[in-house]
């Protein structure tokens, strides 16, 4: 037997004669379809499936549903919005392969999508989703570059902390994320009017992605999520380790004073990998002439400095998150579905980043071409 899925009319006189007629080749979303092999995803997602795709009433091609929630993330959509984006979008219809006059899969579908393979195995598909994008790039012949950054990005949890303070207080109620945590976004010396040196803290409630990222490509190729009070420098050598299982092998990782740590530092030496961790002060300014010696030989070295000079661009990419795909904000409630958003984002800005490499078509000049274009 094998998996049958429900007709989409993508062939029909309705599909893609009319597509080809009226979408311009060097649409985004064009070569988002022609240059990802989006059928590889098939086997990774068919197991979640009641018989695999052979029992019961025809559902819509995974791969469709998986290529409608990179819609939602690509274009910062709820799934009830992507519903009608795709709907009365022409491009949007020809990259997920419906015919022009078939309505798109339901907002409901997606969730039953996402609920069926976190019931599934939890995160891990979606790691592997995230992880194959990143094998895609390196199967296309996309150039990494040696020179890897660790970092990490806050990201508020989708709750309203005063009121929900106010809950707890008067109602005795839980939180209404019990995931979520109180964490430090920034924190700096201040001195008071009395002299006093005192630290202010910039505290938020949420969660955390920790990020390693490809600063020549600006492909991200390895994430962790947690709550937002776990402390960074202990995700700095899964990601590393993440990073080689995947297939990116860099010589050199960078990263801010938070990873300032004895553990990293031996590891990335034992392994005879470029450390350009930045260095706290107190490492070249101790009492002891030794140690001062060897951490000053650590800053002068080349691939140190050149790796501290690429740090700023995984900040970039943060950046590009939380304006353009909904990272200045938890989607959902729970770490879990907070994984989902993390692992969907990236592998989104991943997408874009693989397309402008191997096409040099972005998503800043596509040209939208809606339903309406035909009557």
């Amino acid at each position: 037997m094998s998996a049958h899925f429900k007709e989409t009319g993508e062939n029909s006189i309705f599909g893609n004669l009319v597509y080809s007629r009226i979408i311009p080749g060097n649409h985004f979303l064009v070569k988002l379809r022609e240059e990802i092999p989006w059928n590889d995803f098939l086997p990774q997602l068919l197991p979640y499936y009641k018989g695999e795709g052979d029992l019961g009433n025809r559902p819509y091609h995974p791969v469709m549903i998986l290529k409608m929630l990179f819609l939602s993330y690509l274009y910062d959509l709820s799934e009830r919005s992507v519903e009608e984006f795709v709907s009365f979008n022409l491009p949007a219809k020809y990259f997920l392969g419906l015919g022009v006059d078939e309505p798109a899969p339901d907002h409901a579908t997606l969730t039953v999508f996402k609920q069926r393979l976190i019931k599934g195995a939890g995160l891990l598909p979606y790691e592997g989703i995230f992880e194959k994008v990143v094998r895609m790039a390196l199967e296309r012949g996309v150039v990494f570059g040696q020179v890897q950054a660790i970092d990490a990005t806050h990201v508020p949890a989708n709750v309203n902390t005063f009121k929900d303070k106010m809950r707890q207080e008067k109602e005795g109620k839980p939180p209404r994320d019990t995931d979520a945590a109180w964490g430090v976004k920034h924190s700096h010396k201040a001195h008071t009017p009395e002299g006093k040196t005192v630290e202010i803290r910039d505290e938020f409630y949420g969660f955390k992605a920790h990020v390693s990222l490809n600063t020549q490509t600006g492909i991200t190729t390895s994430i962790k999520v947690s709550p937002g009070n776990e402390s960074d420098n202990g995700y700095f050598l899964p990601l590393l380790k993440k990073d080689r299982r995947v297939g990116v092998k860099p010589s050199v990782y960078t990263g801010d004073k938070g990873y300032d740590d004895g553990n990293i530092h031996t590891y990335l030496k034992d392994h005879n990998l470029g450390d350009a961790v930045r260095l706290k002060e107190t490492r070249t300014n101790s009492k002891t002439v030794e140690n001062n010696e060897y951490w000053q030989k650590v800053k002068d070295d080349r691939r140190y400095t050149e790796g501290l000079s690429q740090r700023y661009k995984v900040e970039r990419v943060f950046g590009d998150g939380k304006v353009k795909h909904h990272l200045n904000r938890s989607r959902y409630r729970g770490l879990k579905n907070f994984g989902i958003q993390a692992y969907l984002t990236f592998a989104s800005i991943n997408l874009k980043r693989i397309i402008k490499i191997l096409t040099q078509v972005s998503m800043r000049n596509e040209v939208y071409v809606y339903a309406e274009a035909v009557t």
